[in-house]
């Protein structure tokens, strides 16, 4: 029989017996918090089974799209590597909704499977439900009495709760369930080891066909049961398996489930499948992966950043990165896939033909998109080791941050640097792996709805250059759901807001017509959509409106983001030309500015560098705005392309006199709109980088005025002084004869805590370590450590510490060990990835800072580590 004809089959059974035939609910939810997908084939029916509505049939058939590949039925990991786990999958079944129960639903389950499909009885095993002390529940001697009806009772098998008791989640209907499994194994084998003792063993051959749920207790929120006034049947049989069984293969993935498609992927990518075992589990990645990609899309969900869209997106280039990997497919491929899918499962799920296309573009684009990025990643990763030449092994967190950030696969990573002789530290890689799922897990929902298509407009253009007030109209629009409420998302055919890139933030103001006001809280890029997020929905979304941004906030973020182009200039004249941006915050209120340099600007310094700026303001120099440049011409013109930034081939040059940069973002017409610019704090961002923020315009001299105002009250509370500068003085003496008497009793603490350091001293490889947290200042720590070196052989120092939640680590070494090659500098420079810092020193003492005060713990542990290989 082939896979269709199987299918129709239990279909036509079960309507035979009255059973109402129901289309399958669509594989992506929208009306339920609990689940993205529909991960059973009950899960269209939870609100009869919960009383929450009636059914039309007391007695329903159908086949039901499925995917498990998130929260407990999780199965994406095993998909490729064994031949009978999916992503998406079919799931057969049959209900009764307080109609019939056991005794009906297994005889009809043993009448289809040896009287319809044939399957000899002497390969069939059941299974029913033990009983459980712990919750007052007896062994189900009911289903054993059906079933012994039908087959020997050295056939049916007691199972735990954990296999035999279905339940639907921490509360619900619940109740005893009876599994069928079937040995496929060859007659040498099954002679060899009895098929009973294979049951529920993970065997390939020996394999869960069907199960038989009886809903017949209510799990309360007290964990307590409770018997249900009406009993239900819920049965489940695995499509794919039993296409593996009546097609006499022993792989599902040998059926005509998914043969069409592996042909197809021979055809694509040269390989032939069962010829080598890694390439072949990236054929059933590949075949698997399409097809739960395929129909989320089918059902709405395309492919994003959060919620089920990130799912999706997940799936997909898990496929891709093993045919980029495995099938040396260095183009999109899963795209050319579609149309066997189309001919294989169209004609009973329309949903696939009547949407070929935007399936097939939506992955070709993502598969683009995807490959990209894994050049990229390969591009970082090669600059990584290449800039560390004595790499032995890659950190964990920057293979997390490859994967995390920018989607490169990690098994890519490790490939890579095998290829070069290297590891991976694997342990790291793990616990960033674990923290981030803590953290997704904490992290507050975030939904995002389907687009509404009003109007086809696959190009939207921003005119927020030239104006600030256009008439639109909405081409599309979505609901999004966070901890704040319930937005919406609007995208235009045209837009003079601009959304939030490149350091500065997202315009606001409001759409209007003559029948309503709505207003624009924030606008965003997504997917190369500019988004306008408002928190009501326009009633008649279909109707023009003229959009306006706030012109004055505007303004003011525009004077900011010239003046940080001027800032940049002005700080690469005065502290020299190894100045570079490393990142910025652009807003109406201020601006932040963070750019390499490794030492803290004097008071001249900063003197100088807002001198300059002011100086450019006041020449009153125009912009010269070149919106379409090749980028190659554009570094000709004096240009400087960021690291880390992606470019296209055609950018924007933003000059202002001989500062030259590549911008997207927004300007004033001339410097002299800036009107004034004054630095509010220096300070570090992390190791190596500074930090400046910066006002500017009105709010710069609203600080102005506000300063003059606190001057003269700060003369007051001096008592008038003529010299206000000199009484302030004072009381910082007198401060700092405070603080030198509490240096004093650090430093006793200090002389205390040396014994305690001298006793934590263990010996590794021969070398004395000491690796601690301590609460002393950095000071009294470097004092410390220098008198231990010099009291101590073969040592090796880590102390770790915080000051305003702030970790810094100081690394101190043996004059002896420092001859053996040891260096302070090389190893808390590595160190300091786990606080997520940096820092540098001499080869026998060097220190680091960071921002992550949680990761000194993982700093030690690396260190010990280091020491035991």
């Amino acid at each position: 029989m082939t896979s269709q004809q199987i299918r129709q089959t239990f279909l036509d059974f079960f309507e035979s017996k009255k059973h109402t035939i129901v289309p399958s609910a669509p594989i992506v939810l929208k009306d339920d918090p609990t689940l993205m997908f529909s991960n059973s084939g009950m899960t269209q029916f939870k609100d009869f089974f919960l009383g929450y509505k009636e059914p039309k049939s007391v007695r329903v058939a159908d086949t039901q799209k499925c995917l498990r590949v998130s929260g407990k039925h999780n199965d994406l990991d095993d998909v490729g590597k064994d031949t009978y786990h999916h992503t998406m999958f079919e799931m057969l079944g049959n209900w009764s909704f307080g109609d019939y129960f056991k005794k009906e639903a297994i005889d009809w389950a043993w009448e289809l499977l040896t009287e319809v499909y044939k399957i000899p009885k002497d390969c069939l095993y059941v299974t029913i439900f033990e009983g459980d002390v712990k919750e007052g529940l007896t062994s189900d001697m009911e289903a054993f009495n059906y079933w012994k009806q039908h087959i020997d009772e050295n056939r049916i098998l007691l199972g735990n709760k954990k296999d035999n008791f279905w339940e639907m989640g921490d509360t619900g209907p619940c109740g005893p369930c009876s599994e069928i499994h079937v040995d496929i194994r060859s007659t040498d084998e099954k002679a060899s080891i009895d098929g009973k003792t294979l049951v529920n063993q993970d065997h390939p051959q020996v394999i869960e066909v069907w199960n038989l749920v009886f809903m017949e207790f209510l799990r309360k929120a007290d964990g307590s049961l409770e018997k249900l006034p009406k009993q239900n049947v819920d049965t489940g049989m695995g499509f794919e398996r039993l296409c593996m069984v009546l097609q006499n293969k022993t792989s599902n993935y040998d059926t005509d489930v998914f043969t069409p498609l592996i042909k197809r992927v021979e055809e694509l990518t040269g390989y032939k499948y069962g010829n080598n075992t890694a390439t072949d589990i990236a054929f059933r990645v590949v075949v698997d992966h399409v097809r739960a990609v395929a129909f989320a899309i089918a059902d709405g969900q395309l492919p994003s950043n959060s919620g089920a869209g990130y799912v999706i997106r997940r799936i997909l280039r898990r496929a891709t990165g093993y045919a980029y990997r495995l099938l040396n497919k260095k183009e999109p491929v899963l795209f050319e896939l579609i149309s066997v899918l189309k001919s294989q499962m169209g004609k009973f799920f329309p949903e696939i033909d009547q949407q070929e296309e935007l399936i097939t573009e939506v992955i070709k684009e993502e598969e683009t998109g995807f490959l990209r990025t894994i050049e990229q990643g390969l591009v970082r990763l090669g600059s990584f080791i290449d800039s560390n030449p004595d790499l032995k092994v890659i950190p964990g967190d920057v293979v997390f941050e490859l994967y995390d950030t920018y989607g490169f696969p990690s098994d890519l990573s490790r490939i890579i640097a095998e290829e070069k002789g290297l590891s991976v530290d694997e342990l790291g890689f793990e616990e960033h792996m674990i923290k981030q799922k803590e953290r997704s897990k904490s992290a507050s929902t975030f939904k995002n709805y389907d687009w509404e298509i009003l109007e086809d407009d696959s190009e939207e253009e921003f005119v927020g250059y030239d104006f600030l007030e256009t008439h639109v109209k909405i081409t599309r629009f979505r609901k999004v759901e966070n901890k704040d409420g319930e937005f919406y998302q609007l995208v235009f055919q045209v837009t003079p807001f601009y959304a939030e890139s490149g350091g500065q933030v997202g315009d606001i103001g409001y759409i209007e017509n003559p029948n309503e006001k709505i207003e624009i809280i924030n606008t965003r890029k997504e997917n190369n959509l500019i988004v306008h997020i408002v928190k009501e929905l326009p009633k008649y979304p279909e109707f023009p409106f003229n959009a306006v941004v706030d012109k004055k906030r505007r303004e003011a973020i525009t004077k900011n983001h010239s003046a940080t182009h001027l800032l940049h200039e002005a700080l690469r004249e005065v502290l020299g030309t190894h100045v570079e941006q490393k990142g910025s915050y652009v807003g109406p209120e201020y601006l932040r500015f963070d750019f390499s340099h490794f030492s803290k600007l004097t008071n001249e310094e900063i003197f100088e560098v807002e001198k300059k700026v002011n100086m450019k303001i006041y020449e009153r120099l125009d912009l010269d705005e070149n919106r379409s440049v090749p980028f190659k011409k554009a570094l000709e013109m004096g240009a400087m392309a960021l690291f880390g930034e992606k470019y296209g081939d055609v950018v924007r040059v933003i000059k202002f006199g001989e500062s030259v940069e590549l911008c997207g973002g927004t300007h004033v017409k001339n410097t002299q709109d800036i009107i004034f610019f004054k630095i509010m704090s220096e300070s570090s961002s992390s190791a190596g980088v500074r930090r400046i923020e910066a006002i500017t315009g009105e709010v710069g001299i609203n600080f102005l005025k506000e300063q003059t105002t606190q001057f003269y009250e700060l003369r007051a509370l001096l008592k008038n002084t003529d010299d206000p500068v000199k009484s302030v003085e004072k009381l910082i003496n007198e401060n700092e004869q405070l603080r030198k008497q509490a240096e004093i009793l650090l430093k006793e603490k200090a002389l205390n805590e040396k014994s305690n350091w001298l006793n934590s001293i263990v010996e590794i490889n021969g070398i004395n370590y000491l690796g601690l947290i301590t609460d002393l200042n950095n000071a009294a720590i470097k004092d410390l450590v220098f008198q231990l070196k010099n009291e101590k052989e073969n040592l090796f120092i880590i102390i770790g510490t915080k000051t305003d939640d702030k970790p810094t680590i100081s690394v101190g070494i043996s004059d002896d060990l420092v001859d053996k090659g040891l260096h302070a500098g090389k190893i808390v420079k590595e160190l300091a990835r786990e606080i997520n810092g940096g820092g540098g020193g001499q080869p026998s003492y060097a220190t680091a800072g960071g921002s992550n005060t949680s990761g000194l713990d993982n700093a030690l542990q690396k260190s010990k580590q280091w020491l035991s290989n």
